[in-house]
């Protein structure tokens, strides 16, 4: 691993080799964690989606490009991008985002052909609202005092109703519907899959929100840092966390995952990082990177290494 050079007054390795970040397991999840999602994805599905579309001027020649808008759980609207490639496709992705929200979407894709939906979370660019937060230290503190008010709750129903939205625009994906998300997208990513069985592979790149209890210990630069200090005043907010643990719903993830994991992050602490990949319940593959969050003199080729490995594991 490279050396990194950084002026954070905490290790951004946090003490761990990789050998260490292997054998990491999270903690016990609540006996109801199961029951609690199956139950939150049974209430979202029955939202009526009122989809809504308009062309834009693609600047891709491979798609046609859309504004798109859904209502998902409690009747947010939920706005992002559709994609559509215009050659011949049997795939379907659903792609998440950062914790900095989206402001387009992301293309090209990886792999074969795929019509591709770019939600935005709720309280981000296009599902803005007046009551949400649009910054990431006061979002991922928002209704954080109850299971059924904390937003993370809803943002995994965001992804399983522009899901919803994917498929009922084009159902020939459904054999081949993919998520691929990163950092907040890769940890919401991971809540939604375990529940939502119309989706068949994955990919969580650095993903974050795994195993609470280690994470409020770690100091970092990224929204873990607010939920770290809030701890601190108020301890009990782990009794709600346990519900919203990445790692503890990866036990539940039994499609093929592909989970892309820093040895170095100061945003996404590595042992979150590695709590959610090796508690994965079915086939798994790693993609190691040697820092994240942060720039380093590599970063290119590792990128250009990532993009060659998911060109291979979207084909399927």
């Amino acid at each position: 691993m490279p050396t990194m050079q950084h002026t954070f007054p905490f290790d951004p390795t946090y003490g761990y080799d990789e050998a260490a970040l292997r054998a990491i397991q999270s903690p016990p999840h609540p006996e109801d964690f199961a029951a609690y999602w199956q139950a939150t994805y049974a209430e979202a599905m029955e939202t009526p989606l009122n989809i809504q579309q308009r062309p834009l001027v693609s600047p891709h020649t491979d798609y046609d490009l859309f504004e798109i808008e859904f209502d998902s759980l409690h009747k947010i609207r939920i706005g992002g991008w559709l994609a559509v490639p215009r050659g011949k496709f049997t795939h379907g992705m659903v792609v998440g985002h950062g914790y900095g929200g989206r402001d387009g979407p992301g293309l090209p894709l990886p792999g074969a052909p795929a019509a591709a939906i770019f939600p935005c979370a709720r309280g981000f660019n296009r599902s803005a609202r007046p009551d949400l937060p649009d910054q990431s230290p006061q979002h991922v503190l928002h209704g954080i005092d109850s299971r059924d008010t904390y937003i993370h709750r809803g943002c995994a129903a965001d992804i399983w109703a522009a899901a919803s939205a994917l498929l009922q625009l084009f159902p020939k994906v459904a054999e081949n519907l993919f998520y691929n998300g990163g950092s907040f997208g890769g940890g919401i990513g991971a809540l939604a899959l375990p529940w939502d069985p119309r989706f068949s592979r994955a990919f969580l790149d650095v993903p974050s929100f795994g195993n609470h209890p280690l994470r409020v210990t770690l100091p970092c630069v990224g929204s873990g840092e607010a939920v770290r200090l809030l701890h601190e005043r108020k301890p009990e907010i782990l009794n709600v966390l346990r519900y919203f643990d990445s790692a503890s719903a990866a036990r539940f993830i039994r499609i093929p995952t592909l989970v892309g994991c820093a040895l170095f992050d100061p945003a996404v602490p590595p042992p979150g990082q590695f709590s959610v990949y090796n508690n994965l319940a079915g086939p798994k593959s790693l993609f190691i990177h040697p820092a994240n969050h942060f720039g380093y003199p590599e970063s290119a080729e590792v990128t250009a290494q990532l993009y060659r490995r998911l060109r291979e594991w979207f084909q399927a």
